[in-house]
Order: C-alpha cells, then sequence, then structure tokens
C-alpha cells in the first residue's frame, strides 16, 4: 500500500484536487482519491506538497523497443520487409526490454505506448500496449494485441518499388490493402466450411481487424492518403484510426463525418521528406477544436520518448487548449489503445501508474520527481546509488581491462564510478 499526499492531483477526468491524497493498495490499484482521505496506519507515505501529480503519460504511436537506441540499424526488428502484408507478426516476439530508451521514457514520465511495426509494409502486423517498465515483455504488456498497422504512401511505394514488385504507386499500395481483406473474407468462409482448413497467420490476423476486435491503424501524412485510407476502412467495416495525419486540418469535415481518431505528430522534426512539408505543432489544436478525437505522439525514435512532454507543450503554445493536450497524452491514447478502463486517469480502481512533477510538465524547468507503477515508485529523481568502485587486478587481461574501462565510463561522469588500480 502506498499514499500519496498533499500534492495537486490532476486527473484529467475530475478535473484538479488541490492538497489532496492518492491511496494506492496493495494489488497496485487506486483505492481512494481526494481531500479526506485517512491513511491507514502503517501505510507508506509520500509526500508531495507543492507538486504535481499525474497519470503516467501515454504515446500512442511508438517503435521504443523495436528500434533500439544506441545500436546500429541492422539491429532494428520493427519492420518484416520481405513481403507488404506480414499481418502475422507480433511486436511483442521482438521486443528488446533493455533498451536505454525505456530508462529515458520512464524519468520523462511516460509510462506506457501503443508500441508498433514500421510503415515499410501495407499492412505491417500487430502492434501491441505496454508498460514501458518491466523485466520480461510479459511483465509489460497491458493490451496485446491492441492495434493492427497499416500504411499509405511513400514508405511502401520505397520499399517495393525499389525492387520492381507491387506496390510502386498509391495506385498499388490501395490495391495490395484491399486485396489482404478480400483474401482474409475469402479465408473465413473456407474455415467456416472446413474447421481442418489450414490456418494462415497473416489472414487470422487481419479477421482480428475483420472482425472489430482490434482497430486497423493506418500510416497517412498527406490528405490523399488519409481519404484513401479511410475509404478502405469502410469498404470493409472495420474501426480505424489514422497515425501520424500531418495534413490532418484539411480533412477534418471528414474525420468528423466517419468519427475517425487521430494520433497526431510528430511536429518535432525536420522537414525530411515531401509527405511531411505540413507539418505543424499547430494540427493537434485545430483538431481538437473541432471535435476530432486526438492524440499527440513521438513515433518514437523520430523523437525521442521522453519528449512525447516537450511535443504536448508545444502543441500548447501553439494555441491548443491545455486541457485538451493534457488529454492527448493521458485519456485520449488509453482509449485509442484499448486500456482506458485501466490507465489514462486518476480514478479509484485504475491502475496506480502515475508521476509526481516539481512543477507542472508543461514548465520548462520542471523534472519528473518519481514516477510510480502499480503503486511501486520505478524512479525517484532525489536517490543517489552507492558509488561503484571497480578494481583492475595485475593478472586481468586486456580485454577484461577495456570491458572495466567502458563501465566506468558509462557511469563515472555522475561521480557514482571509481576505477582503480
Amino acid at each position: 500500500m502506498l499514499a500519496i499526499t498533499g500534492g495537486r492531483l490532476e486527473t484529467v477526468t475530475q478535473g484538479s484536487i488541490p492538497h489532496g491524497t492518492i491511496l494506492i493498495g496493495d494489488d497496485g490499484k487506486i483505492q481512494a482519491i481526494g481531500q479526506d482521505i485517512t491513511t491507514p496506519p502503517g501505510c507508506p507515505i509520500i509526500d508531495a506538497a507543492g507538486q504535481y501529480v499525474f497519470p503516467g503519460f501515454i504515446d500512442s504511436h511508438s517503435h521504443i523497443g523495436v528500434f533500439p537506441d544506441g545500436e546500429a540499424q541492422g539491429a532494428a526488428d520493427g519492420n518484416e520487409l520481405t513481403d507488404p502484408i506480414t499481418a502475422g507478426v507480433r511486436i511483442i516476439d521482438a521486443f528488446n526490454t533493455v533498451d536505454v530508451a525505456l530508462q529515458d521514457a520512464i524519468q520523462g514520465g511516460i509510462t506506457a505506448a501503443w508500441v508498433t511495426p514500421g510503415s515499410g509494409n501495407v499492412i505491417g502486423g500487430q502492434g501491441s500496449t505496454l508498460r514501458l517498465f518491466g523485466q520480461h515483455i510479459d511483465d509489460m504488456i497491458l493490451k496485446s494485441p491492441s492495434g493492427m498497422k497499416g500504411a499509405m504512401g511513400e514508405n511502401p511505394k520505397r520499399i517495393y518499388g525499389g525492387r520492381q514488385k507491387l506496390p510502386s504507386t498509391r495506385l498499388g499500395v490501395a490495391q495490395v490493402m484491399r486485396q489482404a481483406f478480400l483474401d482474409a473474407q475469402h479465408y473465413r468462409n473456407e474455415l467456416e466450411k472446413d474447421a481442418h482448413y489450414q490456418r494462415n497467420l497473416d489472414m487470422d490476423g487481419l479477421l482480428l481487424v475483420l472482425d472489430r476486435q482490434i482497430p486497423f491503424r493506418t500510416h497517412a501524412h498527406t490528405a490523399d492518403d488519409m481519404l484513401t485510407a479511410m475509404r478502405v476502412a469502410r469498404e470493409f467495416g472495420v474501426d480505424h484510426i489514422i497515425e501520424h495525419g500531418t495534413e490532418a486540418y484539411k480533412v477534418v469535415d471528414e474525420l468528423l463525418r466517419y468519427n475517425v481518431p487521430v494520433s497526431c505528430g510528430p511536429a518535432l522534426v525536420a522537414r525530411v521528406k515531401v509527405e511531411v512539408r505540413g507539418r505543424s505543432f499547430k494540427t493537434p489544436g485545430i483538431l481538437a477544436k473541432n471535435g476530432v478525437k486526438v492524440s499527440i505522439i513521438t513515433d518514437h525514435p523520430v523523437v525521442p520518448e521522453q519528449y512525447l512532454v516537450v511535443s504536448a507543450a508545444l502543441a500548447v503554445a501553439e494555441g491548443m487548449e491545455e486541457q485538451d493536450a493534457i488529454r492527448a497524452i493521458t485519456k485520449t491514447p488509453a482509449e485509442l489503445c484499448g486500456v482506458a478502463d485501466r490507465i489514462g486517469s486518476l480514478e479509484v480502481g485504475k491502475d496506480g501508474d502515475l508521476v509526481i512533477w516539481d512543477g507542472h510538465p508543461f514548465e520548462y524547468k520542471s523534472h519528473v520527481d518519481k514516477t510510480i507503477i502499480l503503486g511501486r515508485v520505478v524512479y525517484d529523481r532525489t536517490y543517489t546509488p552507492r558509488r561503484l568502485q571497480l578494481t583492475i587486478r595485475p593478472r586481468y587481461r586486456r580485454a577484461e581491462i577495456s570491458k572495466l574501462i567502458r563501465i566506468a565510463t558509462s557511469v563515472g561522469k555522475s561521480g557514482r564510478c571509481v576505477l582503480r588500480r
């Protein structure tokens, strides 16, 4: 059990509670929240007076763990580019739980993300909603799968056009996508006629989408690609989310007409390709003001995961209402990722995943003071580890000495490591 007292509780759904208390039970669930909460005898207490307590922030589009930080490009496992349709692959089978970016995320107040395959394929596979802290992937899963990744536009064109293979144009991308769904419908008909019909994992994955168990989440930057993606989704009656939506401000009417949400971003990037010429931090605010459900994303590693908060703050600077921006990195991504019953707001019965800030997170001088997951403090800015002492013995070989030097160098700047002979 854990109590956080005295802080300003930003519940997201029930407004702010100044000088509030939040009580998290042994099961990791929020048991009580408010100003008149009695703390049980012997319960550990964190004094958050003068600080802000937010639900852990959520990135609804990230490649963290499958495009690991600081590793060679060949180490990435986010794109299975051997075929334009790989609906059967699952991101959890490639997730690297020791990606150093996970520590950056936790220290930046980001506690969960929709981790998705890349956009090199027309249909790239099954993404999952994961906590960004845990020893093993099975400990980190909030919902898996929680979306099927699709992609329009330049990425699949570039990959397969360069091989002189379908698709090499936007015409081809749409055809390949439609054909995949038609094949899945045929596959289901055959299964219904013959229970021993040969299983196909790609088709099984697409049936999850056709049966509306998970949404089809389509990478689309330009207005024309978004319109095509929505058209295909309507033809097959699937739940649909636009990923990126760089030019979503041009098609607000269609997004509203068909009730299509947008995972918007990243905007904290250069115009590295023609599709993102229109990137702007004004877009999330335009969508929110017009009633489109919008979340803000990093597309990590395009923008480092910990800068999700910075992206939301910059959207506020460009006209987005502050509360809309907060919802865009808490409640709304929880909804898009299929886990709003567990995280995304501070409410009784939800998971005790929250972050204590020493100032408002949109203020540039603010820091995460503590990150708490399921009632357990997993990051504490005030904690100083014991000094690590590494000793070089006379019998050590050159390789062993080099290894010790690398370890010392990696942590030595903090003053927590001493290397001596």
